[in-house]
Formats: structure tokens, C-alpha cells, sequence
């Protein structure tokens, strides 16, 4: 999933001057019809080079739906919120700076992230190894919805979908799988990624003086998941091939600190468009780690 949002993230991360960074008062047609170009052009351009770079390694077969709910813990499903909610987020402040209102940004936000969404389904339903997933469909649902409810209500991102990532120890056992080098196992290897939900209470209470920008943090990840939908699996060491490995996968729970930092107390609006890209990840920070029934903790997570 992380790939797919590269496609439509990047060339926005890099604007111009300081000027630029303000948001329109009014509809600027000029960045209306700029940022729907920009859209569209991504939009049609990702689909097209993955269609062509992706799914051309693999057979085609007429329109069919698979279920893979049940598989990799849902974590592949946690992936769609996340790549949802952030485009739909991201596509909903390029409206909003574009001059359009916050509610009308956040529905053309939530529209985007679903169509965009939708159109890897569909090349999916073509495609011999996968299919059309409604589960899929039903994740990117919530993640845009989780934008655009808290747009309509609160005028803002109270709570904030992050992710993180750092090498596991398991990719060694399966890289065909799991990735057969840093980037790919980045990329592919689940026991390494870590999704996370931040907020700040004092965004909820009024006359707070709780800092706003600093957040708790509730994450969800697996440990031990070497196969999708099997929970149990030996592998080898790579060290001692005559030596099996047996791995029982758990789901993770954790719970850490935060930092959101559209909160920041930050005066130039150049700076705190920059500083704000941060909110895609979480910032390192200690843990509390709960594997199955035990408990654990990390001084630094990542």
C-alpha cells in the first residue's frame, strides 16, 4: 500500500515561496485549476505506470472479487485507512489552500481518496493474482471518512492516523515474501511496520492548558507473521539450514508519545506547512509494548 501513495504524496511535499504558502481567501482559480491538473495528471499517471511496471508481471483473468480479509492480521487493511486518510487529507488541504471551504475541501478530500482507491481495485479484479476486495473497499472507506468527519466537525485533525517502520528480524526467513533487501522489507514485511492513532487532550478540552501539540499514541502491529493466512510457520536459520525455526504469529498492541506538529507554535506559514509533512510519520519516542499475553516496553520505538 505505503508505494501506492508515493505516486500523488511527492510532488507536493516541495512548494515554492512564502507567499504561496497561504491559504486563498477566496477560490483562486489560478491554484484551483493548478491543483486539479496536478491531480488528475497523478491520478492517471500512477495508474497507468503501475498497470504497466506492477501488474504487467502477471496474468490477466475476466472481473473477480477475493477475500482476503483474514489475512496478515488485517494489517494490510490498517495500511488502506492510513493511505486513505492521508489522501484524502492531503487532496482536502490543497483544496482548502486553493480558496475553497473547509467543508466543500473535505468532500472533494474524501472524493479523491476513494476514487483514487478504487481504481487500483479495479486493476486488482483483473488481475489472476488477487481480485476485487470489498474489505479493501470498506478500509479506504473508513480512513477517508476519519478526515472528513473530523473536517465537517471540529474544522481540524484532532486525531491523527501515523505510521512507522524499522527493519525485523523475520524478512531473513521469507524474502521472497518479506523483502530481500532494506527497501523492499520496508515495504513488504509487516512485523516491522506499526500503525499508530495520536491525540492531544488538550484538543478536546477547552481552557486546557494541556499543549496540544503533544499527543498519546495508540499503535497496532504483529510480530512473528510469516505468512498470511497462517498463524503458524517454520522457517530456518539462515545460519544453520538444518536447524527448523518454529514462529507464532501475535498481534501487538502499543502505547507511546506524540508529537503533532500542525500544533506547534509556529509563525510562518512556510515553515509550518514544512514542519507539518511530519504528521505522516510517528516521531521515535518510548513504549509500551504488549505482545499476545506479554508485556513489554521499548526505550526508543520506531
Amino acid at each position: 500500500m505505503l508505494k501506492r501513495i508515493l505516486f500523488i504524496f511527492i510532488p507536493f511535499l516541495t512548494v515554492g515561496q512564502t507567499s504561496f504558502f497561504d491559504h486563498a481567501d477566496s477560490v483562486h482559480k489560478g491554484r484551483t485549476i493548478g491543483v486539479s491538473t496536478s491531480v488528475g495528471t497523478i491520478w492517471a499517471g500512477s495508474i497507468v505506470g503501475l498497470s504497466q511496471v506492477w501488474y504487467a508481471d502477471f496474468p490477466k483473468t475476466s472481473w473477480h472479487t477475493f477475500d482476503d480479509s483474514h489475512e496478515w492480521m488485517q494489517m494490510d487493511k490498517v495500511g488502506h485507512v492510513y493511505v486513505a486518510n492521508k489522501i484524502a487529507l492531503l487532496t482536502g488541504d490543497l483544496y482548502s489552500w486553493s480558496g475553497i471551504s473547509t467543508n466543500n475541501s473535505a468532500w472533494i478530500g474524501f472524493g479523491i481518496s476513494m476514487g483514487y482507491q478504487f481504481s487500483f481495485e479495479m486493476l486488482d479484479a483483473y488481475s489472476a493474482g488477487w481480485g476485487f476486495s470489498w474489505s479493501d473497499i470498506g478500509s479506504n472507506f473508513l480512513g477517508s471518512s476519519i478526515y472528513l468527519g473530523q473536517q465537517l466537525g471540529w474544522k481540524e485533525q484532532r486525531i491523527l492516523m501515523k505510521f512507522s517502520t524499522f527493519p525485523s528480524k523475520y524478512a531473513q526467513y521469507r524474502p521472497a515474501v518479506l523483502g530481500s533487501n532494506f527497501t523492499e522489507s520496508l515495504l513488504k514485511d509487516y512485523n516491522g511496520q506499526t500503525y499508530w492513532l495520536s491525540a492531544s487532550p488538550g484538543s478536546f478540552l477547552k481552557h486546557s492548558n494541556f499543549p496540544k501539540w503533544l499527543c498519546f499514541s495508540v499503535g497496532y502491529s504483529v510480530d512473528a507473521k510469516l505468512v498470511g493466512d497462517v498463524d503458524y510457520y517454520v522457517g530456518f536459520d539462515v545460519n544453520e539450514p538444518a536447524v527448523p525455526i518454529e514462529f507464532n504469529a501475535k498481534r501487538q498492541f502499543l502505547f507511546s508519545l506524540d508529537i503533532d506538529f500542525s500544533k506547534l507554535p509556529i509563525k510562518r506559514p512556510w515553515l509550518k506547512t514544512i514542519v507539518k509533512q511530519l504528521n505522516y510519520l510517528k516521531i521515535p519516542f518510548p513504549a509500551l509494548v504488549i505482545t499476545g499475553n506479554k508485556i513489554g516496553g521499548s526505550w526508543l520505538y520506531f
